[in-house]
């Protein structure tokens, strides 16, 4: 007589992800619970978009075109809650807006440093375009230093350009890095050309800390574009510099305070007032805190001479 065989059948268990999707996944799943879906009524008319919480106490970054002129703003959370948010400010110039919301147990996202970032890095993309449920695409940065225009017709400088697409809804997300670190926040999208761009978290982090004190951003205008560059360190020898670091001019405004200051585009900024500006957010900064009743002296390379000039800063435009 023939014993049956008796087969343990092991428990079924899902294919283990590739390296990088395990790296997209855990990166949106870090970060999803601070994403929320941003619904905004306006007269007869309505709009939605993304934003993510980036306190503990429920302020919340998103794009200026999303919330600017808004009666009404609802906040949708990844579980299930809507919430009334208070409208904080916005920027225009940069399309960055602060609102909040009065709600316990919440969730912020982790700031982390665009200045670190570096072309070909993994990026991922998060909205939460209609609450309940969020949204992913990943890619690389495929370019830093970008200047795109916003809807307001200003110049936005220091943009991240990425191929991670953007899908509807998810204008005012975050962008992060494989630790799940926001390192941008998503503003644009060009359809036909599959690029994306997002504003980079330095400079949201310190637009967003002058709308939470404000309520609005009150800066010079120096009339240029402009982003940052690394002196090759022959250069730096030559012109004596311990950081290499400046503001490559990639335009000048016809008419503008810099065009008057005689700069143009290929100039390298050094000093404001004989301080380093090593960067366009150092530059920004400086611009928001400004004295519009004085000139400054502004120190720049022009290929191979060290030179000065004085520049009288109005008020920007928006």
């Amino acid at each position: 007589m023939s014993t049956p065989l008796l087969i343990s059948q092991a428990p079924l268990r899902s294919d283990p992800l590739d390296p990088y999707s395990e790296a997209v996944t855990q990166a949106a799943e870090r970060v999803s619970p601070a994403v929320v879906s941003i619904s905004v009524r306006q007269g007869s008319h309505s709009g939605s978009g993304s934003g993510f919480i980036f306190t503990p106490d429920g302020f919340i970054l998103t794009n200026s075109h999303v919330v600017h002129g808004a009666d009404a703003v609802e906040v949708a959370l990844l579980d299930g809650r809507e919430v009334s948010a208070r409208y904080v400010g916005d920027d225009p110039h940069t399309d960055l807006a602060v609102i909040r919301i009065d709600a316990p147990d919440l969730t912020s996202a982790t700031l982390g440093d665009s200045s670190s970032l570096k072309p070909g890095q993994l990026v991922v993309a998060v909205g939460n375009p209609y609450g309940l449920a969020y949204t992913v695409t990943a890619g690389v940065v495929s370019a830093l230093g970008r200047t795109l225009r916003s809807q307001s017709g200003s110049l936005m400088d220091n943009i991240i350009q990425t191929d991670a697409a953007l899908n509807p809804g998810n204008s005012g997300g975050p962008l992060v890095n494989a630790n799940g670190n926001v390192v941008g926040v998503n503003t644009a999208v060009f359809p036909g050309q599959g690029l994306c761009f997002a504003i980079a978290v330095n400079t949201a982090r310190h637009v967003a800390s002058l709308l939470m004190r404000d309520g609005k951003v009150r800066r010079g205008y120096f009339g240029i574009a402009g982003q940052d560059i690394v002196l090759a360190r022959a250069a730096a020898r030559r012109f004596e510099l311990i950081d290499p670091r400046g503001v490559l001019v990639t335009s000048v405004e016809p008419g503008s305070p810099a065009s008057t200051a005689r700069l143009r585009e290929g100039d390298i900024l050094l000093a404001l007032e004989r301080e380093r500006l090593t960067g366009i957010d150092d530059l920004h900064k400086r611009l928001t805190s400004i004295d519009l009743s004085r000139p400054y002296r502004l120190d720049f390379l022009r290929k191979s001479e060290h030179l000065d000039t004085i520049i009288l800063p109005v008020e920007s435009p928006t």
